[in-house]
């Protein structure tokens, strides 16, 4: 049920408001008051509104005070302004702080309800995202409690905020991918886009206008004009991962980009400023491939403002019973199923095993032993399925 408060100082205003919100029976509004900007800040704090009719000249605290600290103070809600002084430049002030919408008192009644509804679908659009962001967040969460893992956490917590290139490596499997997602989320650009360029799976003859695009008819098969992987991530991060396996004409248009930050499209011939981040992924050792003039090493300077080194699965073994009870979790909710338990001793042997596939291999293993093995999972479920 969508929760509306009115913060309205004059009483018969207040009335009218309220009997008219009432009568919108569909929507099924439940609807709360305050007589002045004080009340009304107090009653944000102790409760979530979804929206917020607020007058503008009040007692006590105004308005646009309210707004202002309840803004400051992370309150979701979104909130009309209401005044019967309205201006052009009151209106505007009243956007840059946050405010949705702006209605002239007395207002209109069609004009309020469809700002009402708009306002409520606002409202279940940032819900709806926020949880889809807490979920996506979930799923790509670095799990376990090692030295080596506490070490990369405050690793990412300084780099995060800042737009330094970051060269993640570590063996397949490792995690690397989970590094550079964590880097996106708390950087100043989570809103913008995360996108990944697996440039091991991508022919050489392609990689560029995947990376930069393409104008129609520059080759064959060009039959429409195609944006690339730097122009899809402007205002946000670039992943690329497996950068290693890039083809020395490829890496000299990418040292290019992060000089310049100005690509250009395949068989065109106009320069297209791009403002990304570029993360990059590798299971190489990098220096040898340079050696091996396999790799550039100007680009290579370029991508490795900070290094994180993810370690292998059996380098922090600690953290794998909490992997596992993650993967149980998580394979029970796919599979709609109960979540199974496992023992202590088919944790030891886990503990145990090379795992050369790091935690990829893991969560292999732990769904195999989900689908073959009885509750609880035993040490001998694990030797025979392992």
């Amino acid at each position: 049920m969508p929760k509306v408060l009115l913060i309205e100082d004059e009483a018969s205003i207040r009335s009218v408001l309220k009997d008219i919100l009432k009568d919108q029976k569909e929507l099924k509004l439940e609807v709360d008051e305050a007589r002045d900007g004080a009340e009304g800040l107090s009653k944000l704090e102790a409760d979530q509104y979804d929206v917020v009719f607020c007058d503008i000249k009040m007692p006590k605290l105004d308005g646009m005070e309210v707004l202002q600290q309840a803004k400051a103070k992370g309150i979701g809600s979104t909130f009309i302004m209401i005044s019967a002084h309205g201006t052009t430049e009151l209106a505007v002030d009243a956007t840059k702080l946050g405010a949705y919408d702006f209605l002239q008192k007395p207002p209109d009644l069609n004009r309020l309800l469809i700002t009402l509804r708009n306002a409520l679908d606002k409202t279940h659009l940032v819900k709806e995202t926020r949880s889809l962001k807490k979920k996506v967040s979930q799923k790509y969460e670095m799990i376990g409690t090692s030295p080596a893992l506490q070490e990369i956490r405050t690793m990412i917590e300084k780099v995060a905020p800042t737009d330094a290139r970051v060269l993640i490596t570590g063996p397949n499997g490792s995690g690397k991918e989970l590094v550079a997602r964590q880097l996106h989320e708390q950087s100043g650009r989570s809103q913008g886009l995360f996108v990944e360029v697996n440039c091991a799976a991508i022919p050489s003859e392609l990689i560029e206008s995947e990376l930069f695009g393409h104008e129609k008819g520059s080759f064959t098969s060009a039959i429409k004009q195609r944006i690339g992987k730097f122009e899809q991530a402007e205002g946000g991060t670039l992943f690329l991962d497996e950068i290693g396996d890039m083809s020395l004409a490829a890496q000299a248009k990418v040292l290019r980009a992060l000089q310049e930050n100005k690509i250009t499209r395949v068989g065109g011939e106009k320069d297209i400023t791009v403002n990304v981040r570029v993360l990059a992924a590798t299971n190489k050792d990098l220096k040898k491939e340079i050696a091996e003039n396999r790799f550039r090493e100007d680009l290579y300077h370029r991508l490795s403002v900070i290094v994180i080194k993810v370690p292998a699965l059996q380098d922090r073994a600690e953290d794998i019973p909490v992997l596992v009870e993650k993967f149980l979790a998580d394979i029970a909710a796919d599979y709609g199923s109960k979540k199974k338990e496992i023992t202590r001793e088919a944790i030891e042997l886990l503990k145990k095993h090379p795992w050369t596939g790091n935690i990829r291999e893991l969560r292999n293993v732990t769904e195999r032993l989900v689908i073959m093995s009885n509750d609880p999972i035993g040490a001998e479920d694990v030797k025979k399925y392992l």
